[in-house]
């Protein structure tokens, strides 16, 4: 058998090499875009959930919000069954409702402020009351127009109602012998407690 001899200088080979058999694997265009549109779309998808769960420094209360805030939904009944008998009920998320008069009630606009309140009304004393057990033995059911108490200025006095039909738990019976916890002592927003607990029973009463 005859042997072939090829002689062939340097340069020649490292010509032959680059153009035949150091090609750089073709890839296929597509997967490239594929790869490519994903990414950005994880990108935006990740910056969007940074910007719910993340907020703004300049978005930022300059306070805390306060345990009232957090834990309670707020519902106001201006004008509740008479001009200027405005209230409030603000309810928990178990059920339970405190009840009060607004800021804007007509009796902190008469001479002097509310100077007493008197859970004496109708024919029983709603501080009398006492619920016991987890079935809420001695709750009384009241409407919404029920009486709660009444607060008393100089010259007359002005009935709170429920505003929302359920079963009574407890008064804030501090307000008997210091009426001025009706106002706060910090300046802000007049508040009442005159219904610490109040389990609903229609919770649609609650939109009014």
């Amino acid at each position: 058998m005859a042997k072939l001899q090829v002689t062939a200088d340097a340069n020649s080979i490292e010509d032959i090499d680059r153009a035949n058999f150091h090609q750089t694997p073709r890839r296929c265009p597509h997967s490239l875009l594929d790869t490519s549109e994903s990414s950005g779309a994880d990108i935006k998808e990740e910056d969007e959930l940074k910007r719910l769960l993340i907020p703004r420094i300049e978005d930022l209360p300059s306070a805390p919000p306060s345990a009232v805030e957090s834990n309670f939904v707020t519902y106001y009944a201006p004008d509740f069954m008479k001009p200027g008998h405005d209230q409030y009920v603000r309810r928990h998320a178990n059920g339970l409702c405190v009840i009060g008069i607004a800021s804007t009630h007509v009796a902190f606009k008469d001479e002097g402020g509310i100077i007493a309140v008197d859970f004496n009304v109708g024919k029983s004393d709603r501080s009398g009351i006492k619920v016991t057990g987890k079935r809420k033995k001695n709750a009384q059911l009241f409407e919404s127009n029920s009486a709660l108490c009444k607060v008393c200025t100089k010259d007359t006095s002005y009935v709170v109602r429920c505003c929302v039909k359920g079963s009574l738990l407890e008064v804030n019976e501090r307000l008997v012998e210091h009426p001025e916890l009706l106002i706060s002592s910090t300046g802000r927003k007049r508040r009442t407690d005159t219904l610490r607990r109040f389990e609903l029973k229609e919770r649609d009463t609650l939109l009014l």
